[in-house]
């Protein structure tokens, strides 16, 4: 039984006309934005895949339409929800501002409440969201996945191929994994060097803090040399993002009021995130707990102090001096972080201030790499088909190093690279920064 469906939640979601109940469908008026111009079409992924009207912005828009107008919820329209990746590519294409973002998760959030899934697809589902929010799970699964890899067994799999054609997700789950490195969790504060010109409160995510310890720790170092005093509290949780871009509304939500609540009181300036899908999310606290009395302004004001780390970066100006770093970098545009979030001067700029340091354009930079979330675990095929796709643009560029700023970006084209045999390094903007500013070598980056 679904929550549509269940008498004791009708005075809630009331009644069902069309696709959608009344309770948060998509907005109409939003819908009704879209002029059909088109130009969201060669932006869009899916559609650049597969040629389908249904599978593009507009298309998905004309069904929430009719879903509005009185059609029903079919297995066909919830195929064409569920392949978008959420990426935004059509907001930055699109003449007329349509809030394609908040139509997708409002249907999203319907799909979720009122659709049968398969039995697979509820297991899947299910396992992916009892683990890929909890970032102390996630950690639980390095000791074995480390085994895994220096028992010679990871080697053996690969050349029989047997576990993409048995277990595809798996497969992909697997290939993504990153090397894994052990860094120490860093302490609660750590001062400022120098005079003290912010104080900012740090999010170290989920996979972020379990499958790149790293870039975390280089985080730290970039923001302490810059003369931030940065507060990491512990028993930090999940932002929500994947929650809510998945359409799990109310999971979301509660994720989002624990996070606030662990961040009240620090004293922050700046709550700095340094993965892109999770600062997108945090930037709409507001909008998604603007109906809830106890905490909607909280929110809003919490909002507000997101930035990413590069935008904190930029807004207070270098204080620590840059050493020569003799590379030649791509710099791919994480969707949440260039689409969603309009971001994408600022960490060019500091790329750029770096002596050295030479940075180099990717062709077809506002189409996605694949990753998208748990996109690429929910669709592993297409999603290798952008993968690749990216990966052959990144190595057009004759770089040797591949820069960007989230966790799913890197895995993902990491592992398009190995399909092909190709070697070149990968690593985040607060990596190559901290490399910078402490004098190592390009070779620590690119190795």
């Amino acid at each position: 039984m679904t929550e549509a469906t269940d008498p004791a939640r009708r005075d809630v979601l009331g009644p069902v006309v069309g696709a959608f109940d009344a309770h948060e469908p998509p907005s109409r008026d939003l819908a009704a934005d879209c002029v059909h111009c088109g130009f969201c079409l060669t932006t869009c992924p899916t559609y650049v895949l597969w040629g389908e009207e249904a599978d593009s912005p507009r298309g998905r828009i004309h069904q929430i339409q009719q879903g509005l107008d009185g059609e029903p919820l079919t297995g066909s329209m919830v195929s064409h929800v569920d392949r978008c990746l959420g990426c935004m590519a059509c907001m930055t294409a699109c003449p007329s501002g349509v809030r394609y973002d908040r139509l997708i998760e409002a249907t999203r959030a319907q799909v979720e409440r009122r659709h049968s899934r398969t039995a697979r697809e509820r297991a899947l589902r299910a396992a992916v969201f009892a683990l890929f929010p909890y970032p102390n799970r996630l950690r639980l699964l390095r000791g074995p996945l480390r085994a895994y890899r220096a028992s010679g067994l990871r080697r053996l799999v690969a050349r029989t191929g047997l576990l993409e054609r048995l277990a595809p997700t798996v497969a992909t789950l697997e290939s993504l994994t990153p090397r894994l490195t052990k860094v120490p969790r860093p302490p609660r504060r750590v001062p400022a060097r120098g005079p003290r010109r912010a104080v900012v409160g740090m999010l170290t995510g989920c996979v972020q803090s379990a499958f790149f310890p790293d870039v975390n720790a280089a985080t730290v170092r970039v923001l302490a040399a810059e003369g931030c005093d940065v507060l990491i509290p512990a028993r930090q949780g999940c932002c929500g993002a994947l929650s809510v871009h998945n359409g799990r509304t109310g999971e979301a939500r509660r994720f989002a009021r624990a996070l606030i609540d662990t961040f009240t009181g620090t004293g922050m300036d700046y709550l700095v995130v340094n993965a892109a899908g999770c600062g997108s999310s945090l930037k709409e606290y507001g909008d998604l707990l603007r109906d809830d009395p106890a905490y909607a302004g909280r929110a809003a004001e919490f909002a507000a102090r997101v930035r990413d780390l590069s935008e904190v970066l930029v807004e207070l100006g270098p204080a620590a001096p840059r050493h020569r770093l003799a590379v030649t970098v791509a710099y791919h545009d994480a969707c949440h972080l260039g689409h969603a979030q309009g971001v994408r001067a600022q960490p060019r700029e500091l790329l750029r201030s770096i002596p050295g340091l030479t940075l180099r354009e990717i062709a077809d930079p506002e189409i996605c790499c694949g990753s998208a979330g748990i996109w690429n675990v929910l669709n592993p095929e297409p999603a290798a088909e952008l993968g690749d796709r990216k990966a052959g643009d990144v190595l057009a560029t004759g770089a040797e190093l591949l820069v960007t700023a989230n966790p799913g970006c890197l895995m993902q084209v990491a592992a398009a690279l190995r399909r092909r045999g190709a070697t070149i390094g990968l690593a985040h903007t607060a990596v190559v920064l901290d490399a910078a500013i402490r004098g190592l070598p390009a070779a620590a980056l690119t190795d």
